[in-house]
């Protein structure tokens, strides 16, 4: 699975990107350099964020069904 981002998307993460190596680093990032970056942590790490973040839903909405659950028995008569 591929993760695609927006044009727009992709330019603010390269500028967050440049900023913050900047910033934290103080290391100027091209933007040729920061597209690669992005498209290494996108490939690499993005996989495993999504993973987490579909964990999380499923963990919540289980939540939410065992309260729904619950919310029906309290109306039994």
């Amino acid at each position: 699975m591929t993760i695609a981002l927006e044009k727009s998307q992709r330019d603010v993460l390269i500028g967050e990107l440049q900023n913050y190596m900047e910033m934290e680093l103080d290391r100027a990032l091209g933007q040729f350099e920061a597209e690669f970056l992005l498209d290494f942590i996108v490939e690499k790490l993005g996989p495993h964020f999504y993973n987490q973040g579909i964990y999380d839903a499923q963990a919540s909405v289980s939540k939410q069904m065992d309260n729904l659950v619950e919310s029906f028995y309290q109306l039994e008569k």
